[in-house]
C-alpha cells in the first residue's frame, strides 16, 4: 500500500497516518527524517544533501527524490509506505512520478483531507489547550500565527497538487471534519477499493 496524504495543517493527516502505520505495518516516511538519516549515514545522496544544507541553501527536488528513492528500497517499505510532507509542489510530484515509474511502482491512492479552514484554527487551539491541560507541551506549530503562515504556504505551494492528482486519477477525498473514527472508516474503504 503506497499512499500520499494531502491536506492543510491541522487536517488530521498525522493522526490517520499513525493509525495506518499500526494497522498495515508500513512506514510513514517523513522527508525531513529521511534527509537527516541519509546525512548521518553518509550515503552518496546524503553527502550531497549535507553540502547543500551546510551552505544554508534548500535541498533540491532531485536530492529529495533521490533520498525517497533510496528509502523505499529498504525492507520495511517493500509492502508499502505513506509519504509525509512530500511532495509539496507539482514539480516534486512530477519528479516522484518519474522515479516511481522507473522502479515499476505505482501509488495506490492520494488521499485529500477536505476541511473547513475556518474551523482549523479552533481545532489547533483546542489541541494546544488539551496538551496544556494534560501537562504536556504545546506543539510549536500550534501557535495561531505560525499556523496561519503554514496554511498560506499550503494554499500557495501544496494545494495545486489536488488538480494534478485529480488529473492522474489517483486522488480520493475524505471529509476531514468528521470524527477520527469516521475519517478512518472512509480511508479504509478507499484503500479496500484501491487494492482490490
Amino acid at each position: 500500500m503506497r499512499l500520499i496524504l494531502l491536506g492543510p495543517p491541522g487536517a488530521g493527516k498525522g493522526t490517520q497516518a499513525a493509525r495506518l502505520v499500526a494497522k498495515h505495518g508500513i512506514p510513514q516516511l517523513s522527508t525531513g527524517d529521511m534527509l537527516r538519516a541519509a546525512v548521518k549515514a553518509g550515503t552518496p545522496i546524503g553527502v550531497k544533501a549535507k553540502a547543500v544544507m551546510d551552505s544554508g541553501a534548500l535541498v533540491s527536488d532531485d536530492i529529495v527524490v533521490g533520498i525517497v528513492a533510496d528509502r523505499i528500497e529498504e525492507a520495511d517499505a517493500r509492502k508499502g509506505f505513506i509519504l509525509d510532507g512530500f511532495p509539496r509542489t507539482v514539480a516534486q510530484a512530477e519528479a516522484l512520478d518519474r522515479m516511481l515509474q522507473q522502479k515499476g511502482i505505482k501509488l495506490d491512492a492520494v488521499i485529500e483531507f477536505r476541511v473547513d479552514e475556518a474551523s482549523l484554527l479552533s481545532r489547533i487551539q483546542k489541541r494546544a489547550a488539551e496538551a496544556v491541560a494534560a501537562g504536556g507541551t504545546v506543539r510549536p506549530d500550534d501557535n495561531p500565527d505560525i499556523f496561519k503562515t503554514r496554511l498560506d504556504a499550503y494554499r500557495s505551494q501544496t494545494a495545486p497538487l489536488l488538480p494534478y492528482y485529480r488529473g492522474t486519477g489517483e486522488l480520493r477525498s475524505v471529509d476531514g471534519m468528521q470524527s477520527v473514527e469516521a475519517v478512518a472508516a472512509e480511508i479504509d474503504s478507499i484503500l479496500a477499493a484501491a487494492v482490490s
